[in-house]
């Protein structure tokens, strides 16, 4: 600890002797006198205005908020030459893993800077493929996405999910495959929804229509599965399963493979669920609860001989995979099939005359074929340790496919022959980049706790420790969502200049399952942050950097794990990128589906002790006065119905009016975007090229283009 207090000091000391910048004339935000007041603590929230995302006032805070950003962005002499970079780099095909269905193959491919990706369809695996949906045709700009897709069983009709501007709210439209002509079925205010056919319609989960004005902040409340019937006005839909009670419940409802049975899952935050099932080939059969409560997970993978194959944690934290019989559906009749075993089951599905398991070990994925008795027949070999990015297979067919990726791996998709057991390369990828410069090595540290926690670390061969190397350190660490190997060609860049890439497995995510997951929600929060901490001040100790040269990124709850750790050690880091963040602990569940997420974060309203934990480190409540606080570029974007832009408007206010020193501390606010899914290449692009030119600009780096 000396040792360290000392590096960052120096470095503090070799800042000091720089030549002194100008600092930044930021807008002058308007202050209310706005307080709340919380179990007797009166709490100022001066701008509260900023959550309206419709006034006039919002929007010109906006427009001089990104004023000013691009001036800033505009005289960082390499921005131009990095965009064109990325613009090169990004330049090569990219095919989706095929999956098949109705007889028919499908898979997406970009032919490198479509702004969306295409759509293809092929009768069989020899036949030529034609395009079925282009997103690029429906829009100028490239701001129309495609979310859920799903062909119907026959093979007659493909029912498709448009998201407009970035928005989660989704339209569900419907193809006639057979003449390629629309039908009038449209389908609105579609949400956290599939799209599970059966018979001449398909079982969807959506709202009632918003009030005027609250489609992109309002609370989310009301959640039902409701079933189409082609041709059929929307009005006419029936309402499969809702809950008049209890408001803040999602429901989303699937169809078992061959149509025997329809499964509802009931949620009210980001993990666990409830689960009931109902037999269609029975017109008089009702639901019946398989699984009650909110304490464990339950997915149910496929119908098996008129029972249910489920995967849950119920007594299993790494998941384990059982049999359930709808008629005798008791805990102690179910039948386990597959064990808990060391490692956690991420994903299961069935496919030939197996059922295939996905694990990961250690934040690396490892596959298994099992038969129906659970027993192990065999693995699937793997190019390197890395991520499965996607598998899909049919019950009873011989073929399926997967993608693979790793940090210096570029994702590639492969065809597998199951009964033998042998890949080959359906689809490599064509990026210009040399894996064999670079390097990936996997150390655990220990947290401030001791608990060992893994990184991955990612760098050229040859890379010196000699504390100078500039680092870009990312993390996530919560609702139970593992952070695994992948290809970014956007960090390319960065790592060719002799940056160093470090991905942190923190506590709050499920690299290690459910008691993994526990450890970093609601009053061990503070543990997601020590560990992010904790991995900085292990790479700056072992000489791989120091804090001048340390940039952070998260995005979501990463972009709160980012506003934590700022705001509680500015000493640590230089830069930090705070994406689509989560920053006002105490009323982020007022928005949208912000309500979800309080089994991982708690609720400021729910108790005295509750709502003081998240004071302590709710990012918008602890900028202090007079701190010099890292080189900040927060990013939202003004149609983020997921974590409304409110969260980054109010923060970066508070930080602007309070910053010490010269570090810049902006905002870049995009438009006709949402939290992340269907956003255009263009728009990714741009993105990446203003948020890398910052990262290395304020890192001191001397790019090369």
């Amino acid at each position: 600890m000396k040792k360290l207090t000392f590096i960052i000091l120096a470095a503090i000391m070799m800042h000091a002797c720089k030549p002194a910048e100008k600092p930044l004339q930021y807008p002058n935000t308007l202050k209310s006198d706005q307080k709340d007041v919380y179990f007797e603590t009166e709490i100022a929230d001066p701008y509260r205005w900023l959550e309206d995302d419709n006034s006039e006032e919002t929007a010109q805070w906006v427009k001089s908020q990104n004023d000013l950003t691009q001036s800033y962005l505009s005289k960082i002499p390499f921005r131009e030459p990095l965009r064109q970079r990325l613009e090169s780099t990004w330049n090569y095909p990219k095919i989706g893993v095929p999956f098949q269905e109705g007889g028919r193959y499908y898979y997406f491919k970009n032919d490198g800077l479509q702004n969306q990706s295409v759509l293809y369809v092929q009768d069989n695996l020899l036949a030529e493929a034609r395009v079925l949906l282009d997103p690029n045709t429906m829009s100028a700009d490239g701001t129309i996405a495609l979310g859920a897709i799903s062909p119907s069983p026959d093979g007659s009709y493909f029912a498709y999910a448009i998201s407009r501007g970035g928005s989660d709210w989704n339209e569900i439209v419907v193809m006639d495959l057979k003449t390629g002509t629309m039908l009038s079925d449209s389908i609105q205010w579609v949400k956290f929804s599939g799209i599970s056919w059966y018979k001449n319609g398909f079982y969807y989960s959506c709202y009632e229509a918003p009030a005027e004005g609250q489609a992109l902040s309002g609370s989310n409340e009301f959640h039902k599965v409701k079933y189409h019937e082609l041709g059929k006005p929307q009005a006419n839909d029936v309402i499969v399963f809702e809950d008049k009670i209890n408001p803040k419940r999602n429901f989303y409802g699937g169809v078992t493979d061959d149509g025997e049975f329809l499964f509802i899952s009931e949620s009210q935050s980001t993990s666990g669920n409830a689960l009931y099932a109902k037999r269609l080939s029975d017109p008089k059969a009702t639901f019946v609860k398989l699984a009650e409560g909110f304490d464990f997970d339950y997915q149910v993978i496929d119908h098996l001989d008129g029972n249910l194959l489920v995967s849950t944690t119920n007594e299993a934290p790494m998941k384990k995979v059982v049999l359930i019989d709808p008629l005798n559906p008791e805990k102690e009749n179910w039948k386990v099939i597959i064990p808990e075993a060391g490692q956690v089951l991420e994903s299961v599905s069935l496919v030939g005359d197996y059922i295939y398991a996905e694990y990961s070990e250690d934040a690396n994925n490892k596959a298994y074929f099992f038969d129906y008795e659970g027993n192990k027949v065999k693995q699937l070999e793997l190019p390197t340790l890395g991520t499965i990015g996607g598998f899909s297979g049919k019950k009873g067919d011989n073929t399926a496919f997967y993608g693979f990726t790793s940090f210096t791996f570029p994702s590639n998709v492969y065809q597998l022959d199951v009964a033998n057991n042998t890949s080959s390369v359906y689809a490599s990828s064509e990026v210009k980049f040399d894996p064999s410069a670079f390097e990936t090595e996997q150390i655990f540290f220990e947290s401030k706790d001791g608990t060992k926690v893994p990184m991955f670390i990612v760098h050229k061969k040859g890379i010196k420790k000699d504390g100078k190397n500039p680092v870009l350190l990312y993390g996530y660490g919560g609702f139970d969502i593992s952070v695994m190997p992948s290809f970014s060609v956007s960090r390319l860049p960065f790592l060719e200049q002799g940056g160093i890439y470090v991905s942190v497995n923190l506590r709050g995510g499920g690299e290690y399952g459910k008691k993994w997951h526990e450890a970093g929600q609601k009053m061990n929060k503070q543990n997601v942050f020590d560990d992010f901490i904790g991995a900085a001040e292990y790479l700056i100790v072992n000489n791989y950097t120091n804090p001048e040269k340390i940039a952070i990124m998260g995005g979501s709850n990463g972009g709160l794990l980012v506003g934590a750790v700022m705001t509680q050690r500015p000493d640590l880091f230089k830069v930090a990128i705070p994406i689509v963040g989560v920053l006002d602990m105490l009323r982020y569940q007022n928005f949208t589906i912000g309500w979800a997420w309080a089994g991982d974060y708690g609720r400021s309203d729910e108790s005295a002790e509750m709502f003081k934990f998240l004071l302590k480190y709710s990012p918008l409540h602890n900028v202090r006065e007079g701190v010099s606080y890292p080189a900040t570029l927060a990013i939202t974007a003004d149609h983020d119905d997921r974590v409304v832009p409110a969260h980054t408007f109010k923060f970066m206010s508070e930080l602007q009016s309070k910053q010490s020193g010269t570090n810049p501390v902006i905002v870049r606010i995009e438009t006709q975007a949402g939290h992340g899914a269907g956003k255009p290449t263009s728009k990714m692009i741009e993105e990446s090229a203003d948020m890398y030119s910052f990262i290395m600009y304020n890192l001191n780096m001397k790019p090369k283009f």
